[in-house]
């Protein structure tokens, strides 16, 4: 929770399941981490912005059906650059507004939008999962049509 703090104060409308649930009403789901998962499913797809700290199956089946849902806000975080930002905030070599400002411009082009997945040869673990980006699904799947070898957008 300490940590969280200065996040919670700068979002103030930022929610988790610890927050949604009372204590009681979560207690439940403790012992259960296929429940607890469906909890963090539940909250991710109705959020009205998810950003995946960790790009696992979870995040891109999330980041998926917000997609199926209407193409929600979802942003993809450079973990890189942000680490990289966040060392020199620390070590004091720039300030909080021109943190915040790189922190916004490095990721103003890493948000989730319409995309016709592509089929790259022998490189099958570089290519768009379905479930991140299932356009075979999409109502907006009318903006792909598919050539021999790839997905490609009109």
């Amino acid at each position: 929770e300490k940590r969280l703090e200065p996040l919670q104060a700068a979002f103030p409308k930022l929610v988790r399941k610890e927050t949604l649930l009372d204590l009681e009403a979560l207690r439940q789901f403790q012992n259960h981490s296929s429940q607890m998962a469906a909890l963090d499913f539940i909250v991710s797809t109705a959020s009205d912005i998810f950003i995946p700290t960790y790009d696992g199956n979870m995040a891109k089946l999330v980041e998926g059906h917000r997609r199926f849902l209407g193409f929600r806000r979802s942003v993809l975080l450079d973990r890189q650059k942000l680490v990289g930002f966040i060392d020199l905030y620390n070590n004091k070599t720039i300030s909080w507004n021109n943190f915040a400002s790189s922190v916004q411009e490095t990721h103003r082009n890493r948000v989730v939008q319409p995309s016709c997945r592509q089929k790259l040869e022998n490189k099958p673990k570089e290519e768009d999962y379905f479930y991140a980006n299932p356009h075979e699904c999409l109502a907006n799947s009318r903006f792909c049509s598919r050539t021999k070898d790839a997905i490609s957008v009109r």
